[in-house]
């Protein structure tokens, strides 16, 4: 498959365009139109590229129809995070605190966050998107292992002391 450049010097901006890049999926989009224009077929290019003739023959005609513009990859938009701003700041502060009494737990999960978001900031979001707020948040979903309520420090470290020299005496 040969095409002819669109404007004088494309194929040196192609090949730079292709070193710089990071995303190999974009690298062979650039590489499969960069081959074309060096007079390459369409399958051998495939081969090269590890992919189908399908892709080659996509970025090959885009690039024909709209030159460099065409092929090289456009910025995804994403939706709005639907909590930001002040109703962040609270939840954030909430989260901080940690459980209280009313939780009845002793450690949030995702699915407490999720009712403390719509029971104190009238936000309902599923559970997916609680995590992915929490994480844009800086928050992670590792926590310490929660100590039970009976605990006994004092008879721990009494344990550890007397039990220590005869672990050791081996």
């Amino acid at each position: 498959m040969f095409i002819k450049e669109r404007q004088a010097g494309d194929r040196d901006r192609l090949l730079a365009l292709a070193r710089r890049e990071k995303s190999a999926e974009q690298r062979n989009r650039l590489l499969s139109v960069l081959h074309a224009l060096n007079a390459m077929e369409t399958l051998d290019i495939a081969a090269a590229i590890c992919k189908s003739r399908k892709f080659v023959q996509r970025w090959v005609y885009a690039y024909r129809d709209g030159g460099i513009d065409a092929i090289v990859a456009k910025p995804r938009g994403g939706g709005t995070p639907r909590l930001r701003g002040e109703a962040a700041a609270k939840l954030a502060a909430r989260l901080e605190t940690g459980a209280t009494p009313g939780d009845k737990v002793c450690t949030l999960r995702g699915k407490d966050v999720r009712r403390i978001m719509k029971e104190e900031l009238g936000t309902d979001l599923s559970l997916s998107s609680v995590y992915r707020t929490l994480h844009r948040m800086g928050f992670s979903c590792l926590s310490p292992r929660p100590r039970h309520e009976k605990q006994d420090l004092a008879a721990q470290k009494k344990f550890k002391e007397e039990t220590a020299p005869l672990l050791s005496a081996r």
